[in-house]
């Protein structure tokens, strides 16, 4: 199925707790709006995380309140105005089944459950494990979808690698000879759990078709983790920049599916907020650049919304997104098949040291270098260890990047064929040693103990020679004869204590002495 630049994720999380499921759905109102906003796929729903099916079903059960074929009579108005319509599958959460069976919950470490922590506290929902009966009853589910109403793609949300300590998960890892206290053990058990489901879903889609696309919705894509990317037929970007995800989040994540040969798409919302926002809306402006910054970045669009439990389309949010959709429309001749160009490859924390860029656990070394390189517009993407080298004009090492032996070893040969290399903090320094892996003239003296620190320019900025207070911690260099400083270091007068201290929030530099902070030596440059 052609990738379509101009989607809507349409959500449908409704709660058996409310009535008239769907009796103002109209098709020609839910055509009128797909139409007034400029919109050429949406994303339409078999089942939600409340686990209820919005269709007639043999191996589930159909929202209590919900009288029709919702699905259906959605995928037939698509249909007939030519919109494609993926089938939405929520695959991780389904809260009918979490209360009924409390064996298939993923557990934490401390037996809480995951999502939301336990059932007599906070309103939520609670994550399912893949490793229990319930992966049958929803492979199931898929199989009555793909069997009766035939989708040109599945999407299947809230799948990914997550360590679970249920019964099942612990008596697997005891079963194998592991110790299911041990957190990397519990890793690959939650790398093999996710490896069986997708496998299992792919196996009953092709028992129905052979061309259904499929995706698995994790929230994030782990940048250096192509092996996870490869259980997709395309990829769809989740990227809320007002829902958690922030504005850096899409630039990194496009950047580097960029070069995995996949579609992909770039997936916003229309909410103020984030998911599950009724009566909230993005200004227009903000919509026109997050789907314009998709178009830049190589990707088709999508936003996301949520239909009213009625089943009655929200007009004022498809006029809001026809401003932003009639735009991208006018754009996409140029657009098709189009392939950015790079001439910077970023070989970032999250790519090499497997740091998984969530929410709440962020690599703010591949942010900065993502900043720096928007903000001086640059051609530029991330990249991974499996990337051609070559293949770029300079490459940046941000922050954390030691040097095994191998990737030492590529980094010369890069070098050696004309390519140029910047380095920053501990990035260049041996795995196990603190000096720098590489041929480089300049020796590494740890971390500065002072903090902040201030650098000093040696080129011409509009602020001219001031010293700039750097916040995070310095590291110290001596360089040799053949390299050249072009930025300088000073120390505070003193760190900031209990016994001395200065002003407001930290003490001033003291310009009697500058440091080397940065220097270039021969194609390598490095700022510590």
């Amino acid at each position: 199925m052609d990738m379509r630049f101009r989607q809507v994720h349409l959500d449908f999380h409704t709660s058996e707790q409310l009535e008239h499921i769907g009796e103002r759905f109209d098709k020609k109102q839910f055509q009128q709006a797909l139409k007034t906003g400029h919109v050429d796929s949406v994303t339409v729903f078999s089942k939600c995380q409340h686990g209820w099916s919005y269709h007639p079903t043999k191996v589930n059960q159909m929202h209590p309140h919900l009288q029709f074929d919702l699905l259906g009579e959605e995928l037939k108005a698509c249909r007939e105005i030519g919109v494609n319509a993926p089938v939405y599958l929520c695959a991780g959460l389904d809260e009918k089944e979490a209360v009924r069976h409390p064996e298939w919950l993923v557990r934490n470490r401390d037996e809480s459950c995951s999502w939301t922590g336990n059932f007599t506290g906070d309103a939520g929902v609670h994550l399912l494990c893949f490793n229990t009966g319930y992966l049958e009853l929803l492979l199931d589910q898929i199989g009555e979808v793909m069997q009766n109403y035939s989708p040109d793609a599945l999407f299947l949300d809230i799948a990914s690698v997550h360590p679970c300590y249920c019964a099942a998960c612990r008596n697997d890892m005891i079963n194998k000879g592991k110790d299911p206290r041990d957190g990397q053990a519990a890793m690959e058990q939650a790398e093999e759990v996710f490896q069986k489901y997708a496998q299992r879903v792919r196996e009953t889609v092709r028992r129905y078709s052979s061309t259904c696309e499929i995706f698995h919705n994790a929230g994030h894509l782990i940048r250096g983790r192509r092996d996870l990317a490869a259980y997709n037929t395309h990829l769809e970007l989740e990227s809320l920049p007002t829902g958690g995800w922030g504005y850096d989040h899409f630039p990194m994540s496009a950047s580097y599916v960029a070069n995995l040969g996949m579609d992909y798409l770039g997936m916003t919302g229309k909410f103020h907020t984030t998911w599950g926002e009724f009566g909230g809306f993005k200004h227009p402006n903000a919509l026109r650049y997050e789907t314009a910054l998709c178009l830049a970045l190589g990707a088709k669009c999508s936003v996301g919304d949520q239909l009213h439990p009625s089943g009655e389309m929200d007009m004022a949010t498809y006029e809001l997104l026809g401003k932003a959709y009639g735009e991208v429309e006018e754009k996409e001749p140029w657009c098709r098949d189009a392939r950015n160009c790079y001439d910077i490859g970023i070989l970032g924390d999250e790519a090499v040291n497997c740091r998984v860029s969530d929410k709440s656990v962020r690599s703010f070394a591949d942010i900065g270098a993502n900043r720096i390189m928007l903000e001086g517009h640059y051609l530029y993407r991330f990249i991974d260890l499996e990337e051609e080298f070559h293949s770029y004009k300079l490459l940046i090492l941000p922050d954390t990047i030691r040097l095994d032996d191998k990737l030492a070893k590529r980094l010369a040969d890069y070098l050696n064929g004309g390519g140029k290399l910047l380095m920053s903090g501990q990035s260049g320094l041996e795995k196990e040693r603190e000096c720098f892996a590489l041929d480089f003239d300049t020796v590494y003296r740890g971390e500065n103990p002072y903090k902040p620190d201030y650098m000093i320019p040696g080129f011409a900025l509009s602020t001219g020679g001031s010293a700039h207070v750097m916040y995070e911690r310095g590291y110290l260099i001596e360089p040799g004869p053949s390299a050249k400083v072009f930025a300088g270091r000073q120390n505070p007068y003193f760190n900031r204590d209990l016994l001395h201290y200065s002003s407001h929030q930290h003490t001033p530099n003291d310009d009697r002495v500058t440091l080397p902070a940065a220097v270039l030596d021969g194609n390598i440059a490095y700022i510590g």
